[in-house]
């Protein structure tokens, strides 16, 4: 027996140490890349995976959960929103840290960990209701020289009043880098939003050791891009999705968000830097290194949600350390990593006025030149859905011929505007993976339109987001609503795109190849030639990474989200699905969620 577990720690420390081998970060790695270089799993033995153990998540919560698999050791979130550490290959419990109820907010996408060079400090971060906390990860027990009693108060350091602050913790983890854990924000989406400054703290005390101000503060690059004074009274511009990190060079890649309010701007008039750009920032100071600002002075909600993904590409007959950038445009970005200068030119063009009293929308917005986008960018009445009952199709018809409709950057308006891929379209956080070693980048995309019609409300106007959503639940564009995409970024070419995923609903009618509903699905790319993603039609799905060939598919008890991880242990490979998501196209079809963290083994 003692041989036994030898062995097994020994596999596990000698994968550790190799690059894309185990999933000790959220997205498996601190770049993001959403890759494993395991390869004992592939296209000639796939179809023999079988479940090879199931947690219960012993709740009716919903989870889009990423696991972390460190030593033979998985630790997951279940049971209330408690921290949990599973036997890896047996899923059995070892350990559970009881979250106090209730919580009303939790890091419920993943976990961040760090050990000391010695390996005898193993630390767990994650928040609750915007206190961080660090936990030992071999006992389950909150660490007390963390901050305060093992936590911090997220609201404060903000250059605001606390108590004034609504939201200030993501439910996305951060990234720890050498002794530093580095942290994002979801600000609220409202006016009298929180900054959405990045920050980084000590993993040992707590204490804040850098801060960027992604509304610039006075003397500090970009604060002419704002109103005087924007800093104390404007919010947004955070990081609420995932952001990357390139080690070798201590470069960190950060996406942010639009600023606050989200779809109209009469209080931030200007560019408003450093919203929806791709900063890249030193990761031991906080010093921006370069910047790109995708949507100038945004109110659209156009989020830069997806981790940037770092990988190498033959470009000009030449290797380039690239990062790449998904958006909910369905536009893909590629930069020099350490320049920032774009592989193929990005062009300013002109983009439509607003109409409404106040508001300065920029003249030109940019877009990349290469790739093409992979989601649609317009919607019209010749695009309305086949399945759509007579009276929504009238709905929608009217809807569509009386709003404003000129492309992806129309302002919204009080007549209404037509947003598309919308703004909960597009890539959204776990998006995309690539393979770092062949320039190869998949994406999950939705397509689903948005009217935006603002409506005053005291001194301002508002708007809701405007899904366009049909009575029986599905969008009012015609299918698919979900796509799967592969890209060559050696030459900027899309390589294949297919549905990925139906709806039950219409699978039962004989419809198929629609793609599912409202996905958040992120996918996970293998050294075996395979994509492993999942979907809300409670299905778990393997395809052929160079042509998008379906090689692998087994019904799972509930629907799915978050991202899948893959890891080693004793020498078997494993690939861990969440299934934990609500099925069901509307309120009456929905059922209780009976949550389950789900593995899979060649038998």
């Amino acid at each position: 027996m003692h041989r036994i577990i030898s062995l097994a720690l020994l596999s596990s420390g000698l994968a550790a140490a190799q690059p894309h081998t185990n999933w000790r970060d959220y997205g498996g790695a601190a770049d993001s890349a959403q890759y494993s270089a395991l390869r004992q799993i592939d296209r000639s033995n796939v179809n023999r995976l079988e479940v090879a153990w199931t947690f219960s998540t012993g709740d009716e919560n919903k989870y889009a959960f990423n696991p972390l698999a460190i030593d033979g050791t998985l630790f997951v979130l279940a049971k209330n929103n408690s921290i949990v550490a599973l036997d890896a290959a047996s899923g059995k419990e070892i350990w559970t840290w009881v979250n106090p109820e209730p919580t009303k907010l939790i890091t419920n996408r993943g976990l961040n960990y760090w050990e000391s060079k010695d390996r005898s400090d193993r630390r767990l971060f994650f928040a609750a209701d915007h206190v961080l906390h660090a936990l030992d990860a071999r006992t389950g027990k909150l660490i007390p020289s963390f901050g305060a009693a093992g936590s911090v108060n997220l609201k404060e350091g903000l250059g605001r009043d606390p108590a004034s602050v609504k939201l200030m913790q993501s439910t996305t983890p951060g990234r720890v880098f050498e002794d530093l854990l580095i942290l994002g924000s979801a600000t609220n989406q409202g006016y009298g939003s929180a900054p959405g400054d990045i920050r980084a703290f000590d993993v040992r005390t707590g204490r804040l050791v850098w801060a960027f101000h992604t509304i610039p503060h006075p003397g500090e690059f970009g604060y002419d891009t704002w109103p005087p004074d924007a800093w104390k009274k404007v919010g947004g511009a955070n990081v609420w999705g995932e952001m990357s990190l390139d080690e070798k060079r201590g470069i960190l890649y950060a996406p942010t968000a639009s600023a606050k309010y989200n779809f109209y701007g009469v209080d931030r008039t200007g560019d408003d830097l450093f919203a929806d750009s791709l900063l890249a920032l030193d990761a031991r100071t906080g010093k921006r290194l370069w910047h790109f600002q995708m949507v100038h002075h945004d109110i659209w909600d156009y989020d830069d949600a997806t981790a940037p993904k770092l990988l190498t590409v033959q470009h000009d007959g030449e290797p380039v350390d690239i990062v790449a950038l998904v958006s909910k445009q369905g536009f893909v970005w590629v930069f020099d990593r350490v320049s920032g200068k774009p592989l193929w030119p990005i062009e300013e063009r002109p983009v439509p006025k607003s109409d409404m009293p106040g508001e300065i929308t920029s003249p030109t917005q940019p877009f990349p030149s290469k790739p093409p986008p992979f989601a649609r960018q317009k919607f019209t009445v010749d695009d309305l859905n086949a399945y759509l009952t007579p009276e929504d199709r009238a709905r929608f018809r009217d809807e569509i011929l009386s709003a404003r409709n000129e492309g992806l950057f129309t302002p919204p308006s009080r007549r209404g505007t037509i947003q598309m891929p919308g703004n909960n379209g597009g890539a959204n956080w776990g998006g995309a993976a690539v393979d770092p070693t062949r320039g190869t980048l998949v994406v999950v995309s939705k397509d689903l339109p948005s009217l935006l019609k603002l409506e005053p409300e005291k001194d301002r106007y508002v708007s809701g987001f405007g899904f366009m959503i049909a009575s029986n639940g599905i969008a009012a564009i015609t299918p698919p609503w979900t796509s799967l995409t592969a890209y060559d970024l050696n030459e900027g070419t899309i390589i294949w795109s297919i549905p990925l995923g139906e709806v039950p609903e219409l699978a039962a009618q004989g419809i198929h190849n629609t793609g599912s509903q409202f996905p958040k699905v992120g996918p996970v790319i293998t050294a075996g030639g395979l994509i492993f993603t999942g979907s809300r039609d409670r299905k778990v799905r393997a395809f052929d990474v160079t042509n998008g060939k379906l090689l692998w598919e087994r019904e799972v008890p509930m629907a799915l989200e978050g991202m899948p991880a893959v890891f080693e242990v004793a020498g078997r490979e494993y690939i861990v699905f969440c299934a934990a998501a609500q099925a069901g196209l509307t309120r009456a079809t929905q059922e209780k969620v009976h949550g389950a963290y789900i593995a899979f083994a060649l038998r």
